[in-house]
């Protein structure tokens, strides 16, 4: 590119907006994603190395390749220093800004230039996927971006040879991090390769067949899959949707940036929806081809993909739910600079990331103060305690979740201590379950209770839970967020309490 650059363009402009990528996640000491804080519980265990007399009772864990270990692996590089909570903190804050700047990255390669309208995607890194907690994706998502543009770039440069030594070993580190990843690089680089041996005058037959070759060095991680092929799964555990669910991926499209406030997340879904409309209009209009071609093919594929993945595959579950909003983030880095109007464009894309950045910030404090609420029961529970925990669920799925779902491995964490909400899922985790005299309430979602009227087999009705748990094995109760039912508490001294809250200890009366 010569000539003057537009502000949005500058790369202190650029700087900043990946940094503010961060802020929503500055204030809170835990980052308040669902599934994160059942997942430092394992982090926990897998730091101590089995020193704890208490967690080694409880727990054990067997370090082996899986391709689901991002964090699990920088937590381990960074924990002896910076502890779980810390190091935990780190890597999480870093995921949003990662995937801000692989965003801009491929949007600057496709391009030449970054267009205005790339800015309105930065909000998707705090997409539901990783509000939820799936943190290992997220990462290999962000790292996925970042290694594409880098394949861009070195196609670009002629690297050709060194680029496929190189990413042989990039995509076993990608897939290593996440299956999604690596899957979403071999998408968009294949894409890439299409357009690029177009280009190139190959025969049009002949062109999926070069592209193909190019991208073998992708396929190393087809190795480890094949060699544990059949030992994971979904780990045995039944999700009631599977195949083309229609309903479901509507639901999923309007739920790409949920988080509190609903009206706001389903408008602002809209409004980029809009925006990619305004781009193929744009294109459509001026007929001829876009520099975003290998964008919009990709897009394409991953839109294909969303419609006829089911709902859990390799494990994973909401599978589909996952890939949606990158769908919508790689069609929004397809579109050019428009010829009139851009810098309002810009003016409009800084605005709907100012608005998205300061809500989500608002929305992860209010979480974060509900943590520290809940988290006050802590100071009564005795190193290696053994914790039965409880944690409401209504009979609806409200829009905004209250994610405190496993907030109870705080308990791990904090006081090496046991609680039921640890996952298992065969060949898909690193650590097991010892402590067998908790069965049934031995790992998630034993956690979860709800009304009587509402209960189902992965939801226990609250008084049920009370009456019927082992009390031999526990020695306290934790109680986070107690369904609007009462139930027979003889036998549980309270000893911490606040609003719907409390903690009791088992007198085994």
């Amino acid at each position: 590119m010569t000539g003057h650059r537009p502000w949005w363009e500058h790369r202190a402009v650029l700087a900043l907006l990946i940094l503010l990528s961060g802020a929503p996640l500055w204030w809170p000491s835990l980052p308040p994603l669902t599934d994160l804080l059942g997942h430092m519980g394992r982090y926990a265990v897998q730091l101590d190395g089995g020193r704890s007399s208490f967690l080694s009772q409880f727990y054990g864990f067997d370090w082996h390749w899986i391709g689901n270990l991002g964090v699990d692996v920088l937590v381990q590089l960074l924990g002896p220093w910076l502890g779980v909570e810390a190091a935990t903190k780190a890597i999480v804050l870093a995921i949003p800004m990662l995937t801000a700047a692989g965003f801009l990255a491929v949007a600057r390669e496709v391009h030449g230039r970054i267009p205005p309208t790339a800015i309105f995607a930065l909000p998707l890194a705090y997409n539901y996927a990783f509000n939820w907690g799936f943190v290992n994706f997220a990462l290999s998502m962000a790292l996925a971006f970042l290694a594409f543009a880098l394949w861009l770039r070195m196609a670009r440069a002629g690297s050709l040879q060194l680029r496929a030594g190189l990413f042989a070993v990039l995509s076993l580190m990608l897939w290593t991090a996440h299956i999604f990843g690596w899957a979403l690089l071999c998408v968009l680089a294949f894409s890439a390769e299409l357009v690029r041996q177009w280009d190139a005058g190959r025969r049009w037959f002949a062109v999926p067949l070069i592209a193909g070759v190019t991208c073998l060095p992708l396929a190393l991680p087809l190795l480890p899959m094949a060699m544990t092929f059949g030992e994971g799964g979904a780990g045995g555990q039944p999700f009631g949707h599977t195949w083309f669910n229609w309903s479901l991926k509507e639901r999923w499209v309007m739920s790409i940036l949920r988080d509190r406030w609903e009206w706001l997340d389903i408008a602002s879904v809209t409004l980029l929806g809009l925006v990619i409309l305004g781009g193929l209009i744009a294109w459509v209009v001026r007929r001829r081809r876009p520099d975003g071609l290998p964008l919009i093919l990709a897009a394409t594929i991953m839109a294909a993909l969303f419609a006829l993945m089911p709902f859990a595959l390799l494990g994973s579950a909401y599978a589909d739910m996952r890939l949606a909003p990158f769908v919508l983030a790689t069609a929004l880095l397809a579109i050019g600079t428009p010829q009139r109007g851009a810098r309002w464009i810009a003016v409009a894309a800084v605005l709907f990331f100012g608005v998205r950045t300061v809500a989500t910030f608002g929305s992860a404090h209010s979480y974060d103060q509900s943590y520290r609420q809940e988290l006050a029961a802590l100071r009564y529970i005795p190193n290696g305690a053994r914790v039965l925990a409880l944690v409401g669920k209504p009979c609806g799925i409200p829009w905004a979740v209250h994610r405190l779902d496993h907030l109870p491995s705080m308990a791990i964490v904090r006081r090496q201590a046991f609680t039921n909400d640890q996952w298992q899922a065969s060949g898909a985790q690193l650590l097991t379950v010892r402590y067998k005299a908790a069965a049934p309430f031995l790992a998630d979602p034993s956690q979860f209770v709800t009304v009587t009227a509402c209960a189902r087999r992965e939801r226990m009705a609250y008084p049920q839970a009370i009456a019927t748990f082992p009390r031999a094995a526990f020695v306290y109760v934790w109680v986070i967020q107690q369904p609007d039912e009462a139930a027979d508490d003889r036998g549980l001294q309270p000893v911490w309490r606040s609003g719907r809250s409390a903690l009791y200890h088992v007198t085994r009366e």
